[in-house]
């Protein structure tokens, strides 16, 4: 049976956030979520009305690879580089708010679970990417062979 590892980043992370946005009704942008940055090395508010589904499927993705894993962790690998005029490039983290309550939504969803050493995929959660990772190798393979 596939799984996260045998499909493209991309594609699963597409199909995941069209599910999550029709079929989990727990995972909901907040009021505010249009006018964020996601990062304070962001200049603008991310250009995709569907960012939330997005960044929850990311992290998803992210969980069943490197978890159990922190917030923390997860700010680190969603940061980037700040450029201010004419000082040297520094790293900044992502914002910690939005990660956290995007993994509140996906615990209360019953995809994840938090444990001492970290967030992890309960194994619903975890059925849940390899059928979407099944789905999107069978559509390749039927593509393949017309």
């Amino acid at each position: 049976m596939p799984t996260v590892y045998d499909v493209r980043p991309a594609d699963l992370i597409d199909k995941l956030s069209e599910y999550l946005q029709k079929h989990v009704e727990e995972v909901k942008p907040p009021e505010w979520a249009m006018y964020v940055k996601l990062s304070s090395h962001n200049i603008r508010p991310p250009d995709n009305k569907d960012w939330w589904y997005v960044r929850a499927a990311s992290l998803l993705r992210k969980i069943y690879i490197h978890g159990p894993i922190g917030i923390e962790r997860l700010r680190k690998m969603y940061g980037g580089r700040r450029r201010d005029r004419t000082s040297p490039e520094h790293s900044r983290k992502a914002a910690g708010g939005i990660i956290r309550k995007i993994l509140l939504q996906l615990e209360d969803a019953g995809l994840v679970e938090k444990t001492p050493k970290g967030r992890v995929l309960t194994p619903k959660g975890k059925s849940l990417l390899d059928k979407i990772s099944t789905l999107i190798v069978k559509k390749e393979y039927q593509a393949e062979r017309k």
